[in-house]
C-alpha cells in the first residue's frame, strides 16, 4: 500500500509551508531518510525526510507552491502502484481527487505560569483551498453572489480575519442598486451607465435614468520598456508570505498609531554604567533595545489589555509576556519570540534575545522560536528613523515602534535645554483598544 508525503505541522502557529526544491522526482528509488524536499514557514528553510522506501510514485505539488500543513504533497510504493487515493483536492501537478476533510490543530504544550497553564487562542483550522473557490469566502456567500451576478473582489469581508460571509453578500445586494428590465438589458450593451439612485418609485432607475458612457480618448502608447532596462522579480517563498500578512493586517484591523518622546537621559546613563560594569556580571554587552524590552516586559502586566490577542470575536489575555521582537535578516523580516520575557532577568533577556537574533540571521532558527509571541517590539533607531507606524503582528493586538534618540528642546525652569529623547510608536488594534488606555501604556 502506498504512503503519503505530509507536509508537516512546523510550530502551533505555522498553517502552510512553501515547497521551495523537490531533491527527487516522480519514479525515483528512494529510501527512508533520504531527503525529498526543501520546505520554506514563514521564517525558516528546512529538509523533508522520506517517511518510507520505494518508488515516488507521485509528486502533487510543484515547486513555489504553497500547501497547507498536514496535506499529502507525494506518494511513495511500488513501482506501478496506484497512488489516486492519496491525491488531495489541491493538487496543481495532478487531477482533483475526493476532498479532504478540515484537520483541526492543536498546540502541543501550553505556556505555564506559576505552575498554571496560561491560555492560548483557540486552535485553529486548516482548510486546503481549491483551485475554483474563491480564498476567505464561506461557501454559503460563493453560491449567494454566484446566484446574484456579484462579483466576489468587490466585496470587503467581516468574518474572522476578512473571510466574506452571507451578511457581507446581502449587505451588497441591498447597497445595490434597483433597475428596471429595461435599464438591465441597456446597461448589458454596455454604452450606458447607472447614476446611484434614479427617479423610479423607492429610488429605482429607469432607462430615463441612464447616462451616456464617456468614450476614452485615444491615448499615445508609452514606448515599451527594453528586457535590459528591467528586472522581473516573482513574488514567492518569505516575501509572498510577508506581502500576505501584511496586507491581512491592514485589511482585518483598525490600527491606530500613537507617537510620542521619552526623555532618554536615564537609559543613556544606565547603559554606559553597565557598558563599564564587571565583565563577571555578563551586563556589558547590553543594548539599548535590550532595555527596552525589559522595560516593555514589566510595564505590559499593568496593561493586560495590550498583552493580548483579538480572533474570531474574542479577546484572549495574557499573564505571562511572550516578547516578539522585529530582525532583520537577508531573507527578509523574521520576529522570533523571547518566551516568559516578564519572568526573565535583565541578562537573561538580552541574551536570548542575541541568541536568537543569530538564530534568524543565520537561518537555523526552530519554528518554536517565530510563533506564539503576545506582543511585538520593532526597533528602526539604528537607520536614524525617529518615528513611524508599525504594523500590527496578528492576532497581537499591538506593537511597539522605537526610533532613536535626538535632541528635544524642553523648557526648564525658564530656560531652554536640549535633552536626548527617544522616538516611540505604538500601534493598537483600535476594535478592542481605545486610544487612551494606549496612551497610557506608552
Amino acid at each position: 500500500m502506498a504512503t503519503a508525503v505530509i507536509m508537516p505541522k512546523l510550530g502551533n502557529s505555522v498553517e502552510s509551508c512553501i515547497i521551495v526544491r523537490w531533491h527527487k522526482k516522480q519514479g525515483d528509488q528512494v529510501t527512508e531518510k533520504d531527503i525529498l524536499a526543501e520546505i520554506e514557514t514563514d521564517k525558516a528553510t528546512l529538509e523533508l525526510e522520506s517517511p518510507a522506501s520505494g518508488t515516488l510514485l507521485e509528486i502533487f505539488f510543484k515547486e513555489g507552491d504553497e500547501v497547507p500543513v498536514l496535506t499529502h504533497i507525494a506518494a511513495i510504493g511500488q513501482a506501478g502502484e496506484d497512488a489516486a487515493t492519496l491525491r488531495p483536492t489541491t493538487a496543481t501537478n495532478a487531477p482533483a481527487a475526493a476532498p479532504i476533510a478540515e484537520i483541526p490543530t492543536r498546540p502541543a504544550a501550553l505556556p505555564k505560569t506559576n505552575g498554571r497553564e496560561t491560555a492560548l487562542p483557540p486552535a485553529a483550522t486548516i482548510r486546503p483551498t481549491t483551485t475554483d473557490v474563491a480564498v476567505g469566502v464561506s461557501p454559503r456567500a460563493k453560491n449567494l453572489a454566484i446566484s446574484k451576478g456579484l462579483d466576489l473582489e468587490d466585496i470587503q469581508g467581516t468574518g474572522p480575519h476578512g473571510r466574506i460571509i452571507e451578511r457581507d453578500i446581502q449587505a451588497a445586494l441591498a447597497a445595490k442598486p434597483q433597475l428596471t428590465p429595461l435599464a438591465k438589458s441597456m446597461l448589458a450593451k454596455g454604452e450606458f451607465i447607472a447614476p446611484e439612485q434614479g427617479s423610479g418609485v423607492g429610488g429605482r432607475i429607469t432607462s430615463k435614468d441612464l447616462l451616456p458612457a464617456a468614450q476614452p480618448e485615444p491615448q499615445m502608447a508609452a514606448p515599451a520598456p527594453t528586457a535590459d532596462e528591467t528586472q522581473v522579480i516573482p513574488l514567492k517563498g518569505m516575501r509572498k508570505v510577508i506581502a500576505t500578512r501584511m496586507l491581512n493586517s491592514m485589511q482585518t484591523t483598525a490600527q491606530l498609531t500613537l507617537n510620542a518622546a521619552a526623555d532618554a537621559r536615564a537609559l543613556l546613563a544606565y547603559r554606559k554604567q553597565l557598558k563599564n560594569s564587571p565583565e563577571a556580571l555578563g551586563l556589558q554587552n547590553v543594548t539599548i533595545n535590550d532595555l527596552v524590552m525589559f522595560a516593555v516586559s514589566r510595564t505590559l502586566l499593568q496593561y493586560p489589555d495590550l498583552n493580548a490577542y483579538f480572533a474570531d470575536e474574542t479577546i484572549t489575555q495574557f499573564k505571562t509576556v511572550h516578547l516578539g521582537f522585529a530582525v532583520d535578516t537577508p531573507r527578509g523580516l523574521i520576529v522570533p519570540v523571547i518566551r516568559r520575557a516578564s519572568q526573565l532577568s535583565l541578562k537573561q533577556l538580552a541574551q536570548e534575545a542575541g541568541r536568537l537574533a543569530r538564530a534568524c540571521q543565520d537561518g537555523s532558527a526552530a519554528p518554536d522560536d517565530l510563533g506564539g509571541g503576545t506582543f511585538t517590539v520593532t526597533n528602526l533607531g539604528s537607520l536614524g528613523i525617529e518615528s513611524f507606524t508599525p504594523v500590527l503582528n496578528v492576532p497581537q493586538v499591538a506593537i511597539l515602534g522605537v526610533g532613536n534618540i535626538n535632541l528635544k528642546p524642553v523648557e526648564v525652569d525658564g530656560d531652554v535645554q536640549f535633552i536626548p529623547h527617544l522616538g516611540l510608536s505604538l500601534t493598537i488594534n483600535h476594535q478592542v483598544i481605545d486610544g487612551a488606555p494606549g496612551a497610557r501604556f506608552l
